[in-house]
């Protein structure tokens, strides 16, 4: 009955919490028992933390262990956080870096073209390059650099969620395990006070009857306590031992097993946050040097010696002298310039003056070379119409007289006429090539001002020609005033040039021109295009592509694109039209609606782009090909990237149905 009594003593005192006479230490993160002392002196700074002592109490509850896998995995995903954000800004880095350096490597090469500005600006301009190029390197080595560091954390990140997991799994189980045997002894317990209550009342003379009948038969009460005494006192020996038990293992958890755990798990996390700490403080003082780098590269700092340190940007671009570049450049082309020309004077024929002199010995008039010069037709007189020949339309007549100006074969022997009756030497025969067809119109729209042409002066160059009739950048209307004709001579001359030498030429208005040959061409056209014939192939440098990139130019020129600003929106709307017929009527109304003179343009061209598709066998150019590259040229670039595709529809339906839109209306 003794160890009865002090069982119940022991049990009544609970398990939780156990005294540490009973194997409870305070608790020490080295693994092995301690007291008060020993715990002072492995924290030295915990009487100065306020703290501490809450922190000491969760460790060394049954939660520590739950609470700090918890503070583990938050720091796991903080630095797996961390790093993918190092790789997505490598990522960006090194692409803003590459394409800097693109952009440096195409800029850099096309500075050097001789299409571009010379002289102090593309020297200048170079070094500004340059510098870029060195931003571009510095972007390079820190994309290096934070890719590296993403490489690092994420690594740590892993081999930390590795052994959270392992550590869970021990220290977890542990804890179970304790739980486990103090469940059962609380189990044992109230089966032991059950019995003994039993057995006191039985001893008390408690009877609830005379007789208890058992699986035997009926008991007396000696027997029955008797046997209630037996029972309380297995129950007794088994409640003892799971005490035992349960103290033994909650002794080993507490000495042992736990502050290892606890130890185990803190240092991860020390592990953790120092490593996240540590790839933090490298990307700031990255940060810094990228920013530290670029700053010296845009302004570098002054030394001792200032002329061998280089130059800011600031520097750079106020070093560039404008009016010295242009100085230079003009004064280039003073070779070239030639003598100036004798003064225009007017001097009347001899035989219209009131006496009639005789012609020298000689035989020769003195007045002849100035006859050459002054006469804008020389010595041609185109032969008149028979009587029973067609009368040429009045655009093609007007035309016609507009048109003449000297030619040089390639023997170099020059010989003048009409651009549309020319005779070759040694054929004695007209040759009169195939033309494009001419709008026929009730209105003048389509006639060319009848004036003779102004000749150009041999000694000039091509691009030394004045703009004297500027065709590149006008608007439709202003040349329509101006030359009187709704179909600029540039795109005549550059549709029969093409229809005549061009139609079978694989990949016209696909492949570019010579930039050279286009800027002289262009300068032809703006001195006096009246003064063009592209039916002769050595006018056009015998280069196609030239001549079509020429007519792209001008429409990529306009003030106002060909298709109009105003019905832009107009011919979008209707291309994401799904039925063919009910897209092509809505777009015909829209073209019927164009100003004359861009109605006019569009129809020569179309029909022009009609043949060049028919040929498509040859030239490689279908509407599709053709659509895309007059789509942009012809209707502008919208505010909205995404209507390219609705440009090309629209060339494409206009092409489809060619003869359906422009016929005899």
């Amino acid at each position: 009955m003794d160890t009865r009594d002090s069982l119940d003593r022991s049990s009544a005192e609970g398990p939780h919490p156990m005294p540490a006479s009973d194997g409870y230490p305070p608790y020490n993160p080295n693994g092995d028992s301690a007291g008060p002392d020993s715990l002072q002196q492995t924290q030295p700074n915990a009487s100065g933390n306020e703290s501490s002592g809450a922190v000491d109490v969760v460790l060394q509850s049954d939660i520590g262990i739950n609470t700090l896998l918890t503070r583990l995995k938050q720091s796991v995903a903080s630095a797996r956080e961390f790093a993918a954000f190092l790789k997505k800004r490598s990522t960006l880095e090194e692409e803003h870096a590459q394409g800097l350096k693109k952009i440096c490597k195409s800029s850099h090469e096309s500075s050097r073209r001789p299409d571009n500005r010379q002289g102090s600006y593309a020297q200048h301009y170079d070094e500004v390059i340059g510098i870029h190029d060195r931003l571009a390197d510095n972007g390079v080595q820190f994309a290096l650099s934070i890719h590296q560091m993403h490489e690092d954390l994420h690594d740590l990140a892993v081999n930390i969620e590795r052994g959270r997991k392992q550590w869970k799994q021990t220290g977890l189980n542990a804890e179970k395990r304790v739980q486990d045997s103090e469940a059962l002894m609380e189990k044992a317990k109230a089966k032991y006070d059950s019995l003994a209550d039993d057995y006191d009342r039985a001893r008390t003379g408690d009877k609830q009857s005379g007789r208890v009948f058992g699986l035997k038969g009926p008991k007396s009460a000696a027997q029955h306590e008797e046997d209630l005494n037996r029972k309380m006192q297995a129950a007794d020996a088994d409640y003892a031992s799971k005490v035992q038990t349960a103290r033994s293992q909650r002794q080993e958890l507490i000495s042992t097993q736990r502050p290892q755990a606890v130890k185990a798990i803190l240092d991860l996390i020390n592990e953790c946050d120092a490593g996240l700490t540590l790839q933090l403080q490298k990307f700031a003082s990255f940060n810094e040097k990228l920013l530290l780098g670029n700053g010296l590269c845009v302004s570098p700092l002054k030394g001792q010696n200032n002329d061998q340190s280089p130059r800011s940007l600031r520097d750079v671009v106020f070093q560039i002298d404008n009016m010295h570049d242009l100085n230079s450049y003009i004064s280039s082309f003073s070779s070239r310039a030639g003598q100036r020309p004798a003064d225009i004077r007017y001097q009347p024929h001899p035989s219209t003056g009131p006496t009639q002199q005789a012609p020298p010995t000689d035989g020769r008039s003195h007045n002849e070379p100035n006859t050459q010069a002054t006469t804008p037709s020389g010595n041609f007189h185109p032969a008149p119409f028979p009587d029973n020949a067609p009368v040429p339309s009045t655009a093609q007549n007007q035309r016609s007289e507009t048109d003449h100006f000297p030619v040089q074969n390639p023997a170099g022997q020059s010989y003048e006429g009409s651009p549309h009756q020319q005779t070759f030497p040694g054929s004695g025969i007209a040759a009169v090539p195939p033309q494009l067809p001419q709008p026929q119109l009730s209105s003048p729209l389509y006639s060319q001002p009848q004036k003779p042409p102004t000749p150009v002066n041999p000694d000039l160059t091509h691009a030394d020609l004045p703009p004297l009739r500027p065709v590149f950048g006008m608007s439709l209307e202003e040349l329509l005033h101006r030359d009187g004709s709704a179909i600029p001579l540039v795109v005549y001359q550059c549709l029969q040039a093409v229809e005549m030498f061009g139609l079978d030429f694989e990949g016209i208005y696909r492949l570019s021109g010579s930039a050279m040959h286009i800027s002289k061409l262009r300068a032809i056209f703006d001195h006096d295009p009246s003064q063009v014939d592209f039916r002769n192939p050595e006018n056009f440098f015998h280069d196609v592509n030239s001549v079509a990139g020429l007519l792209k130019q001008f429409f990529r020129e306009l003030p106002d694109p060909l298709f109009t600003h105003h019905h832009f929106q107009n011919f979008i709307e209707a291309a994401h039209i799904d039925d063919d017929i009910t897209r092509r009527d809505s777009i015909h109304a829209i073209v019927n609606s164009l100003p004359d003179p861009n109605y006019a343009t569009l129809r020569a061209l179309t029909l022009h782009l009609h043949r060049v598709q028919e040929h498509s066998q040859a030239n490689r150019m279908n509407s599709g090909n053709l659509a895309i590259c007059f789509g942009p040229t012809l209707m502008g670039t919208g505010s909205n990237i995404a209507d390219a595709g609705w440009q090309v529809r629209v060339i494409e339906t206009i092409l489809h149905n060619t003869y359906q839109i422009f016929d005899d209306d």
